[in-house]
């Protein structure tokens, strides 16, 4: 008889064999706990100053985004001023944006948009929302989750990445993909935190290239945890701390 004698991440109690169920209830709960108020770092003050800040913030930081935003709300507070402004004058004000040329264009092309055939009102729905120059279906359900209070999952980079290691999503392609994965098992009440919980977790501590896994409360429950990183960190947590060598050099100097 020939016995398969398999690696320690397939204990039984690792996140490597919990359900989906298991996994998301973990999950959840966690977040419940550790980041119950979770919510955009994009500065705004009404609809039409967070779709500006959500069309500038593609590819983009969020930190970036509200360095410049000011300046535009106080030249154009209005999207009625915006739609009538020069290419040249917004473009001055977002040149430290990435892709500012384009974004320059979008930004009018919305302002006037929403003007001439939405009554200046921003929309409550994503295929109004896609209509509009610089809105795709991410930028439309952070408006319709955080403006509207609708259960839309927006699905960025980080969303896309932290679902995927965890494994909340299995062999998503596509931010479409992750997007319905989430929303089929994510409570309706906290799909709008929950968008806010992942990308939050993202930027912070799953980080794109080497993941904070030391301060993640979710090792448990992640499946790239147990299978890839568990056997580069608890290693180096375990490791002694290096002394810290001092030159002779170093000692004369501060004499």
């Amino acid at each position: 008889m020939v016995y398969l004698v398999l690696p320690r991440y397939f204990a039984r109690n690792s996140g490597f064999f919990m359900t989906r169920k298991e996994r998301f209830a973990f999950v959840i709960d966690w977040f419940k706990k550790n980041m119950p108020d979770a919510e955009t770092e994009l500065h705004y003050t009404n609809p039409y100053e967070l779709l500006v800040a959500v069309i500038l913030s593609a590819q983009c930081t969020d930190k970036r985004v509200n360095m410049t935003t000011p300046a535009i709300f106080a030249k154009y507070p209005t999207v009625e001023m915006l739609a009538k402004a020069k290419e040249e004058d917004v473009y001055d004000l977002i040149k430290s944006i990435s892709f500012a040329n384009n974004k320059t264009k979008h930004l009018l092309g919305m302002a006037k948009m929403l003007v001439e055939k939405y009554n200046s009102v921003v929309p409550d729905n994503t295929d109004e929302l896609v209509d509009l120059p610089g809105v795709g279906r991410k930028t439309a359900n952070v408006i319709t989750s955080v403006v509207y209070g609708q259960a839309s999952m927006a699905v960025d980079t980080h969303v896309f990445r932290v679902s995927a290691r965890i494994g909340l999503t299995v062999n998503a392609k596509n931010p479409l993909q992750t997007e319905k994965q989430l929303m089929a098992a994510i409570p309706e009440d906290l799909v709008a935190v929950a968008h806010h919980w992942l990308i939050l977790h993202g930027r912070y501590v799953c980080v794109a290239r080497r993941p904070k896994c030391e301060i993640c409360g979710l090792k448990p429950a992640c499946k790239y945890y147990q299978t890839d990183m568990k056997y580069i960190v608890e290693p180096e947590l375990k490791a002694p701390a290096r002394k810290k060598v001092i030159s002779k050099k170093t000692i004369a100097r501060k004499a």
